[in-house]
């Protein structure tokens, strides 16, 4: 029985990994939750050579090509001790993607069954990521990541729409709100306790 995929993607600030945390903690006998951002961070904090690798494009704000983290994706993924499988953070490009799905065609353990993406404004992400008195570097690698996501989202939508995967959901009503949308889907794609 191959593990059921699901990713949650979407702008800085959309509240990925918050999402992913709640409905992970409301379905813990069946879902196990995982974090790129965590798996990163930790190759960094462990001065890995991926770590090294991973943290001169996190510092310029930059996507970490998929080749790079798609062993460490795998891995984590076939380790769950849970069959279905959220993940955020994970395609954030389309090389990434497209070597996912190339990857995902030829394994037979890991089956993607959905993406989600929460979407929200620059305007609304820009005041959940940023300070008050933000500095101007604060500013400028919010303004790149933003800018290297809008860049991108157009066609990551349309592969994943093409394959009927992909569900938007919108990530600026109010939290319960958008939660409860999210628990919905994943109850109309997997059987939840």
């Amino acid at each position: 029985m191959p593990k059921k995929l699901i990713f949650m993607i979407g702008a800085p600030g959309s509240g990925k990994s918050t999402y992913s945390d709640k409905i992970n903690a409301m379905h813990a006998e069946d879902i196990h939750s995982i974090h790129i951002g965590e798996i990163l961070g930790e190759e960094i904090r462990q001065g890995t050579t991926m770590g090294k690798i991973v943290q001169q494009y996190v510092e310029k704000g930059d996507l970490v090509p998929g080749d790079v983290i798609l062993y460490e994706v795998f891995k984590h993924i076939k380790a769950s001790p849970k069959d279905i499988v959220l993940m955020d953070g994970f395609p954030r490009g389309l090389n990434q993607m497209k070597i996912l799905g190339d990857t995902l065609a030829q394994d037979k353990e890991i089956k993607l069954i959905s993406v989600i993406e929460l979407k929200v404004s620059k305007e609304v992400a820009r005041e959940r990521i940023l300070p008050e008195n933000a500095s101007e570097e604060e500013v400028a690698l919010f303004e790149h990541k933003y800018e290297t996501y809008e860049a991108l989202i157009g066609k990551i939508e349309k592969f994943y729409a093409d394959k009927g995967l992909l569900t938007v959901i919108s990530a600026e009503k109010e939290r319960e709100l958008v939660l409860k949308r999210i628990d919905d889907h994943l109850k109309n794609l997997v059987e939840l306790h």
